[in-house]
């Protein structure tokens, strides 16, 4: 009996993490994924996290957090979402939609989950071309939390569990044509920060969004 090697994915239900999730299939792992409420504008991206993790074939491990004191535009609906911005002003400076630390809470969870069950690699979907300006998805980020896996886990001072970005280097324009080579079902993934019927299509997810599938010359069929 062939036993596949374990990991934990972070899967928020986007286009990134999706990816990030069939790569690591690819590369064969078995795959449990880590989807997260955590007061979010809309549960919308949680019901698509359920059916991507279903698609994939991986474990689906849901928890619910809660961030009372608010502090980004995407868990607290009184602060205007920002929109129709260009690209240069989406990579300009921290945006609202920016979540304290949220990176290095769901992190230290992929980690607690990862010893437990035995996984040797955790991964996470951040890049850092197209990540709007948040500082935890920023390559040296990713690295000095890998870092202190390995300093303050059991597993990692076995060196038996390890922090895996492969999109850190990406476009998102390359991370479409690598979810497309891998068979992703982009139409089943939700990038926008509204949780309406459809794509808002003028906020700073789906302008990045649009303009990957433009440049890898594909249409987005999540867009109807």
């Amino acid at each position: 009996m062939n036993i596949l090697k374990k990991a934990v994915v972070l899967l928020s239900g986007g286009l990134d993490s999706a990816v990030t999730l069939f790569l690591a299939k690819d590369n064969g792992y078995e795959c449990h994924c880590v989807v997260s409420e955590y007061g979010q504008r809309h549960k919308r991206e949680i019901r698509h996290a359920e059916l991507i993790a279903k698609k994939a074939g991986a474990r689906l491990h849901k928890i619910k957090l809660s961030f009372p004191w608010n502090g980004s535009s995407l868990t607290d609906a009184s602060v205007k979402l920002p929109s129709r911005r260009t690209i240069k002003e989406i990579k300009k400076g921290i945006p609202s939609t920016y979540v304290p630390a949220r990176n290095s809470i769901f992190l230290s969870i992929a980690a607690s989950l990862a010893e437990t069950i035995g996984a040797s690699a955790i991964f996470i979907g951040a890049h850092s071309e197209d990540s709007s300006g948040y500082p935890d998805c920023r390559v040296e980020y990713l690295e000095a939390f890998g870092n202190a896996v390995k300093l303050g886990t059991r597993a990692g001072i076995k060196k038996a569990l390890k922090i895996e970005f492969p999109l850190a280097d990406k476009t998102k324009k390359e991370i479409i044509e690598l979810g497309q080579k891998l068979g992703v079902p982009f139409q089943h993934t939700w990038s926008c920060y509204e949780g309406k019927s459809e794509p808002c299509g003028v906020c700073d997810s789906c302008i990045l969004r649009a303009k990957g599938f433009k440049e890898a010359g594909m249409k987005d069929p999540a867009i109807n």
